[in-house]
C-alpha cells in the first residue's frame, strides 16, 4: 500500500466548512480513501478471487487478520472507552436541525407550526435572530439560540413545561 504522504510533499488543505469544495483537490481524509478504495479490488483481483462469497471469506480470513496485524496497536488502557451519555446529548447530535429566523411575534415558523419563543432572563426579544429548531425522531422540537435551548415542544407545536423531563 502506498503511504498516505510522501515526506517532502505539499499536504492539501483540507477545504473550510461552507466554502465551494473545490473539485479537483482532495482533502487528507479524501486521499486516504481513494487509495483504501483502489487497494482492495487489487487484492482481491491478485487473490484471484470472483465472487461475493469468497470475496467476504478472503475478507474475514486473510485481509483483515493481515490489515490489523500491521496496523492495529494495542490499547494503552485495556478498559472500556466508552463512555455512558448519562445526560442525552447524543439527542440534539442525532437529529434534524434547521434555521430559521424568529418573526416579531417572537415565533418560529417551522413546517406547518408556530413556535412561540417564551420570554427569556437571558434576553430582552430574540425578534429577527437566527435560531436552530431540532426535529427529533420522536417528533418532539426545540428551539436553540446558539447552546442556549429556548423552549421545547410536543409535536403539535404546543410548548412543555421545562420541568418535564425529556425521554433519552
Amino acid at each position: 500500500m502506498r503511504p498516505l504522504h510522501r515526506p517532502g510533499q505539499p499536504l492539501l488543505p483540507t477545504p473550510k466548512a461552507g466554502e465551494k469544495v473545490a473539485k479537483g483537490q482532495r482533502s487528507q481524509v479524501g486521499q486516504a480513501l481513494a487509495q483504501l478504495e483502489d487497494r482492495l479490488p487489487k487484492e482481491l483481483k491478485l487473490a484471484g478471487i470472483t465472487t461475493v462469497e469468497a470475496a467476504n471469506r478472503f475478507l474475514e480470513e486473510v485481509y483483515l487478520p493481515e490489515h490489523n496485524a500491521r496496523f492495529a496497536v494495542a490499547p494503552e488502557d485495556p478498559e472500556t472507552a466508552f463512555v455512558a451519555d448519562a445526560a442525552g446529548l447524543h439527542r440534539d447530535i442525532l437529529c434534524v436541525q434547521e434555521e430559521r429566523v424568529v418573526g416579531n411575534d417572537h415565533c418560529v415558523r417551522y413546517r406547518d407550526l408556530s413556535l412561540q419563543i417564551p420570554p427569556s432572563p437571558a434576553r430582552r426579544h430574540f425578534v429577527k435572530l437566527r435560531v436552530r429548531v431540532h426535529d427529533y425522531p420522536d417528533g418532539m422540537l426545540a428551539v436553540f439560540h446558539g447552546p442556549r435551548c429556548l423552549a421545547r415542544y410536543r409535536a403539535d407545536g404546543g410548548r412543555l413545561d421545562h420541568a418535564q423531563p425529556l425521554a433519552a
